[in-house]
């Protein structure tokens, strides 16, 4: 059975996730450029990898990554770039809460993409199996009823406009954002299994951080230059948007790498992927909180239904672990001299 730690650290990033989106959600509405965001705090980044790097191999050896690991990290930066961006500029034209029930949908893909590269085994007459398909598909349900369902309000801000948790107030914007935060879903799936290809064969969590970490902001740069031609957009004010970029760069990128990394090598990508809908219930009381939006029965009954399917999956990853040990405690349990039946049939 999984260590509660374990758990502990993949939930407490979820809720770290949910101050990110909600701090930097608040920074754009000053005025913040989203993909100027994205260059910065890649940037600040790549430096505090660049000193863990250093401190951490200062007295071992560097693990030399082979050409094709490095093939593998440049994917992986381009498709952690596309996340960032989509999820970026998608929370720009809708919020925090429409970011994190999009997010919700990440295990489904990432459950079906293991599937397909099989990473992970769908056997539907057993019970694990069966939990983590049940599990996926309430989640997915539970994201979308807090999507398109909003209900009457629990907690008011006490606002007259049309703001509300999704922070749409016009439904064109809520489109885009959606459409965007959908791809940043999927592309987010596709880098778990992109990590777990990786990290099997070059098990150097810091090592493949840092190089990722090049790889996203080469192309974010190249992009930002695109997009951004006003320089007023890249001059940073010592305010809000300096702290944004400072949790972005410490939390998204460096820790949260990391541990991300490490936990597809030892547990795999549906077991990190199934944590993201947590990440929906944290952002729904920051945004109610602390950007003073409104709170609809919707988001409750859909953060509720998205938690049972999070639980179904966790039992079921819970149960093939059990069914694992049991068979190597069984196995241990054999004496030597027992016959196998195949060999006395022989």
């Amino acid at each position: 059975m999984w260590g509660g730690g374990v758990i502990a650290v993949m939930v407490a990033m979820e809720g770290l996730d949910a101050g990110l989106n909600t701090l930097s959600k608040a920074a754009m509405n000053e005025g913040m450029s989203d993909f100027v965001f994205v260059v910065y705090f890649n940037a600040l980044a790549l430096l505090f990898l660049l000193s863990s790097n250093f401190f951490y191999y200062r007295k071992k050896p560097i693990p030399k990554p082979p050409l094709f690991i490095v093939f593998r990290i440049f994917i992986l930066g381009i498709l952690s770039c596309g996340v960032q961006i989509f999820m970026y500029v998608g929370i720009g034209y809708s919020s925090p809460t429409m970011a994190s029930a999009m997010n919700g949908l990440i295990p489904g893909f990432t459950f079906i993409l293991a599937i397909l590269t099989r990473m992970e085994k769908l056997d539907l007459r057993v019970r694990s199996s069966q939990a983590k398909s049940i599990g996926t598909l309430v989640a997915l349900a539970g994201a979308y009823i807090l999507i398109f369902y909003q209900g009457p309000a629990v907690i008011s801000s006490g606002r007259s406009t049309s703001y509300n948790v999704f922070g749409t107030l016009y439904v064109s914007n809520w489109i885009i954002g959606g459409l965007l935060l959908v791809t940043s879903s999927v592309l987010f799936s596709l880098s778990f299994i992109v990590q777990t290809w990786i990290i099997k064969e070059y098990p150097a969590e810091l090592m493949v951080s840092l190089f990722g970490c090049i790889f996203v902001l080469i192309p974010s740069a190249i992009v930002a230059l695109i997009v951004e031609r006003d320089l007023s957009a890249w001059k940073l004010k010592p305010d809000l948007d300096l702290v944004t970029i400072a949790y972005s760069a410490i939390f998204m990128v460096t820790i949260r790498g990391v541990v991300d990394i490490w936990a597809c090598r030892t547990k795999g990508p549906v077991f990190v992927s199934m944590f993201k809908p947590i990440g929906m219930v944290f952002t729904v009381v920051m945004t109610v909180t602390f950007l003073r939006v409104t709170l609809h029965i919707g988001s409750v009954i859909g953060a509720a239904i998205i938690a049972l399917g999070f639980y179904s999956v966790l039992w079921g990853k819970a149960e093939e672990v059990n069914m694992v040990e049991d068979i190597v405690i069984s196995g241990f349990d054999s004496s030597p001299d027992e016959e196998v039946p195949l060999l006395r049939n022989t």
